[in-house]
């Protein structure tokens, strides 16, 4: 529909934006059940101590160097891909630890999320994937610090 042309062009950026904050933002409270936890009766894990044991038992050893990683990928590159500053790197990071949740989930409940499965973790995936390669927008911070190298 060309007549749709212009507000398409209007909103792409405001909606790659969203998605980017999404991506980003979408971490924080499980991040905060994980690593201090915060919403005690929303999930199997509930602070550091426990997510640093459950990953060890996930296979990833040592748990607490590899919940220090996971706490990495939510807390700092997760906002950074949020407001779109150092976006390629903080979305492949985010991108590695959602890839890395999503064959864990796979691993333990199959395909679908009700049944803790890969559904949701894959999708969000995707989506911080799309991010490494197509940066952050041009409703970003990169775009207004780096214009030239984008």
């Amino acid at each position: 529909m060309p007549y749709l042309g212009a507000p398409y062009e209007w909103f792409a950026p405001l909606m790659n934006a969203t998605l980017r904050a999404a991506v980003g933002l979408m971490l924080l409270p499980h991040g905060l059940r994980a690593c201090f936890g915060m919403f005690p009766t929303t999930g199997r894990v509930a602070g550091f101590t426990h997510m640093a044991a459950e990953m060890e038992a996930s296979g990833y050893r040592p748990g607490r160097f590899w919940a220090s990683v996971a706490a990495f990928a939510i807390f700092v590159a997760g906002p950074l891909l949020a407001v779109g500053l150092l976006t390629r790197a903080a979305a492949l990071v985010v991108f590695v630890f959602l890839v890395l949740a999503t064959v864990d989930h796979a691993r333990r409940g199959g395909y679908f999320c009700n049944r803790n499965g890969l559904e949701y973790t894959l999708l969000w995936s995707i989506a911080a994937l799309n991010f490494v390669v197509h940066g952050g927008g041009a409703c970003s911070i990169d775009r207004m610090l780096f214009p030239s190298s984008l």
